[in-house]
């Protein structure tokens, strides 16, 4: 009976040791994060971390807080540390070319995460959303609300901001809402009084909502002393909180003067909750835990020296090659739907959006 009990215990160490070997043998992976300034990205690598580790893996999860030597020394690291697998949402993705000629010599693969990593070979697949929808969803949320809202006022005055220029999704969101938004400037229906177009006049570096906030106060004073301001495409929740700030620093939504329709993306709860109180129009929701899920499939589809799944091949040209692509769907949100679509998901619970 004694002997039976200690091979059982023995049966179940083994067991429990290969279980242990097996994890610890599907190696690290390198996960390199852009700022911790976005709530978007901090869900972002808790969620890559969570689902990696589910499946058996190490995670090395850094964020360079927006200075790319600190992504680049980091990303180093991970090459140095041993990493199999590098997960990169670049800060700026035309600066890591050496580093990932660094992983390359290694045999690492490299995945870009939801940000293009431009002029390297060294890009395995790039896990996003659909962002030129993105774009779309963003310009004709806009203009539905320029219906809702202001229905007699043709044309409507609209002011366009854009995302970062170093930042390949930003010329997709940009050039979605364009695709929406053109037609009706040359039709006449919308009108832009500041005359600044094109992402070389309406980026933002960095994201940044100071920015944003800074360039609204210097259009408002300058184009809007006698006239209303009707829209506002912004491409980031951030940013829409600065050129909220902005708008109602001048009296927008007191009194009978409504406010502008502003769009946003990542469906942060500060936005959100703008949202809910009529000032915010609508954002973008990009599900994070579905991205991580895509990149999680990905690294072990890579790791166990399989395809991953993938379903666009000719949207994402790096300037080197066009990068395999797994692109997600986003979703547009406002206050007729948030609900279902961010409570009812279990991305957000009821008392947080209070």
């Amino acid at each position: 009976m004694k002997f039976k009990f200690l091979a059982a215990t023995a049966a179940v160490a083994a067991c429990l040791f290969a279980a242990q070997a097996s994890a610890q043998s599907k190696g690290l992976v390198g996960i390199a994060m852009p700022t911790k300034s976005s709530a978007r990205w901090i869900d972002d690598g808790n969620n890559m971390v969570k689902q990696l580790q589910e499946a058996g893996y190490q995670t090395d999860l850094q964020y360079a807080e927006d200075d790319i030597p600190n992504q680049l020394n980091q990303i180093e690291n991970m090459i140095t540390k041993g990493v199999k697998v590098l997960v990169i949402a670049s800060i700026d993705g035309t600066t890591l070319t050496n580093a990932l000629e660094n992983a390359e010599a290694a045999d690492i693969k490299v995945i870009a995460y939801d940000r293009l990593i431009r002029e390297s070979d060294a890009v395995s697949y790039y896990a996003t959303f659909d962002n030129f929808k993105v774009g779309v969803q963003q310009a004709s949320s806009l203009v539905k609300g320029l219906e809702d809202r202001f229905p007699d006022e043709k044309p409507w005055n609209v002011e366009l901001f854009g995302g970062s220029p170093d930042d390949n999704n930003a010329f997709f969101f940009y050039n979605g809402a364009m695709s929406v938004l053109q037609p009706l400037i040359d039709k006449g229906d919308i009108v832009i009084p500041s005359g600044q177009t094109g992402m070389d006049k309406v980026g933002t570096l960095r994201w940044d909502p100071a920015t944003a906030q800074s360039r609204m106060d210097n259009i408002l004073s300058s184009q809007y002393s006698n006239k209303h301001l009707h829209g506002v495409l912004s491409p980031y929740d951030g940013l829409s909180i600065g050129i909220l700030s902005s708008v109602k620093g001048v009296g927008y939504g007191s009194g009978d003067l409504k406010m502008p329709i502003v769009t946003g993306q990542d469906a942060e709860v500060p936005s959100v909750k703008s949202i809910i109180a009529d000032e915010q129009y609508s954002t973008i929701f990009k599900d994070t835990r579905a991205l991580a899920a895509v990149t999680v499939k990905m690294v072990d589809a890579v790791l166990q020296g399989s395809e991953p799944e993938i379903n666009d091949t000719e949207t994402y040209d790096n300037g080197v090659k066009v990068v395999p692509s797994y692109l997600l769907e986003p979703v547009s949100v406002d206050k007729s739907n948030y609900e279902e679509i961010l409570v009812g998901s279990g991305y957000y619970k009821p008392e947080q959006l209070k």
